[in-house]
């Protein structure tokens, strides 16, 4: 495998991980309340 490919396949697991390890940070930070019902349905239901 090559430098360039080896370099790439770092900078595409980074961006992943990265990702991943913010959308949980920003979840434990800011979490969906409970109360609301889920999209697609009436408060009546």
């Amino acid at each position: 495998m090559s430098a360039s490919a080896i370099v790439m396949m770092i900078i595409a697991i980074l961006i992943v991980w990265g990702g991943l390890i913010t959308a949980i940070l920003r979840l434990r930070r800011h979490p969906e309340p409970a109360d609301q019902p889920p999209p697609g349905r009436s408060p009546a239901e």
